[in-house]
């Protein structure tokens, strides 16, 4: 058994920096606490191209160096458009007391006994001159985000999507033997991944239903890895099969308006055959909309300031009237309210 934690959408930036930080830097601290042997960031670490001297990549740099202080990390590609190809190559080189492994392209790779990281030659281990490490204590698939641009240059953009999901499941259970030997060694197996998942809940409760998402819970199930670790959806959630679980921890913070559910990173104890997880709750702001039929009532938001029910929230205030009576909402008579 191998206690991971594993966080995800940290989403580094100016915007979001307090957040992410205040998020992530608990996260780090409880993880320690709790006794985690490997650290997972399942992708989007940052949430847009940064310069290395912005305070962003600095601070999230410290973080990652914490960990690698405590244990070793896996850092998954994730989101292009949050994460340019070649974002994470600095943490290599952050020279922590274990290694940062980052996870970039399609392959797997063993954590060893001594802690040290090796990777497959291919993209996977099984093959006669790439078989799985001796010592090997835990193994980890990595599929990071798959560049559907490229897929659409080969099937048109209309069946990209599609084709996408198709290749990749035809990928993930092509993982499935060298998982099931390495269980047979009594090494645990996890899957790491960046996606959608078919008929996941979206942090503001919307499923994603279609045919156009990158797996199913079937075809990451397919892979035969006991944990499958996932990034991209910001709201927890996870699906069961066989004692066998895939799961999202959803974002480290509440980085939008009315983001649904608590915020937090998994905590993990996986074995060869069994699997369990713990969501772990972050300090994230609170989101609170009052929502008026007609013009808002001060005294209603005054009162809701008094019982405290509003103290340290980003609050939305919403209203409905006709357009001809709008030059008689009072928004500073608002604001003053809410500022107690």
């Amino acid at each position: 058994m191998i206690r991971i934690a594993q966080f995800s959408d940290l989403h580094y930036s100016e915007k979001n920096l307090a957040e992410a930080d205040r998020c992530f830097d608990f996260a780090v601290d409880e993880a320690i606490r709790r006794g985690a042997e490997v650290a997972v960031i399942s992708g989007d670490s940052t949430d847009h191209a940064l310069d290395v001297h912005s305070p962003a990549v600095e601070r999230l740099a410290r973080q990652v160096r914490r960990l690698a202080d405590h244990c070793p990390v896996l850092m998954l590609q994730g989101t292009f458009s949050h994460e340019p190809p070649g974002t994470l190559a600095i943490f290599r080189l952050l020279g922590g007391r274990y290694g940062v492994h980052v996870a970039d392209r399609i392959g797997q790779v063993a954590l060893r006994q001594d802690r040290t990281w090796v990777g497959s030659q291919g993209w996977r281990f099984g093959g006669a001159q790439d078989q799985l490490p001796e010592g090997a204590r835990v193994l980890f698939t990595c599929v990071p985000t798959v560049n559907k641009a490229a897929v659409a240059a080969s099937v048109g953009a209309a069946d990209a999507g599609v084709a996408l999901g198709q290749e990749l499941a035809a990928l993930l259970a092509g993982f499935a033997a060298s998982n099931q030997a390495a269980r047979e060694v009594l090494v645990p197996t996890v899957g790491v991944s960046h996606g959608t998942v078919t008929g996941c809940i979206t942090e503001h409760g919307v499923p994603m239903a279609g045919f156009d998402h990158e797996f199913t819970s079937g075809a990451l199930f397919a892979a035969q890895a006991q944990a499958f670790m996932l990034g991209h959806i910001h709201r927890h959630q996870h699906w069961e099969q066989d004692g066998r679980i895939v799961a999202y921890p959803g974002s480290i913070g509440r980085f939008h308006h009315g983001e649904q559910g608590d915020k937090g990173f998994l905590l993990w104890d996986v074995g060869p055959t069994v699997t369990g997880f713990e969501l772990v709750p972050t300090p994230a702001r609170r989101t609170v909309d009052l929502v008026f039929d007609g013009k808002p009532d001060l005294a209603r938001i005054e009162a809701a300031m008094a019982q405290e029910r509003l103290q340290d929230a980003w609050v939305r205030v919403r209203w409905t009237v006709a357009d001809e009576e709008r030059h008689e909402v009072d928004r500073e008579a608002i604001k003053r309210a809410l500022a107690g």
